[in-house]
């Protein structure tokens, strides 16, 4: 999980417009302060990054980059 969720925080990284930290435990919404479309194609870049879907139900229980590389691993098969 811990190479899953360094690539999430990379790549988030890449999306947010100034340096902030990131961790397991940050609140995607909250900590990050997204908006609904820019979670949603956040998520859809996942998506292809790691060639999966995440149904929209497992999306709506994350709420950390902790829960979010949980769901990513569990759908790639990486329990």
């Amino acid at each position: 999980m811990r190479d899953t969720q360094a690539q999430i925080i990379e790549s988030l990284r890449k999306l947010l417009k100034k340096p902030m930290p990131l961790g397991p435990t940050t609140n995607i919404v909250k900590d990050l302060q997204l908006d609904s479309l820019a979670v949603m194609d956040f998520i859809m870049s996942l998506e292809d990054q790691f060639e999966i879907v995440i149904p929209l139900d497992r999306v709506a229980e994350v709420e950390t980059l902790g829960d979010l590389a949980l769901v990513v691993d569990e759908l790639r098969g990486r329990k």
